[in-house]
């Protein structure tokens, strides 16, 4: 199994990509469990003053997306996503939105992963699962 990440180097992993281009920002690792947040700006906002979609999705994708990375079965190269659902209950404007997420399966083909992105206030504002390819060095 891959090993333990520190937060800085969490943090890191992003520079330069998606991650670190939006902001999210990680703020507890373990194995299994990761949590992060991402300070809403005007520009993760969609033309109609809410949160896109997109913005949360991509905090909910990166948060187990990096805990698959720290799951990886020995011998494994990477992994990909190759399915995610998000359901959207709720939007924010302003504010710092949290993500919680935890492994459900990891096996030595598949990962899926659970995340719940929470609201300023604390409320629940979007449910999301993906299912993560574990990929192997060809030959």
């Amino acid at each position: 199994m891959s090993e333990l990440l520190s937060l800085e180097t969490l943090n890191a992993l992003g520079d330069g990509h998606l991650p670190g281009l939006i902001g999210i920002r990680f703020t507890h690792a373990q194995k299994g469990l990761l949590r992060s947040r991402l300070e809403v700006r005007p520009e993760l906002l969609a033309p109609n003053g809410f949160l896109h979609a997109a913005s949360v999705i991509a905090l909910a994708d990166t948060t187990c997306g990096y805990g698959t990375r720290m799951m990886l079965p020995e011998g494994a190269a990477g992994f990909t996503t190759i399915e995610l659902k998000s359901n959207h209950l709720g939007t924010a404007r302003e504010g710092v939105i949290t993500c919680e997420a935890h492994v459900v399966h990891s096996g030595r083909t598949t990962q899926v992963w659970d995340a719940e992105v929470r609201a300023p206030t604390g409320k629940v504002m979007a449910l999301f699962r993906c299912t993560q390819a574990v990929l192997y060095p060809q030959g």
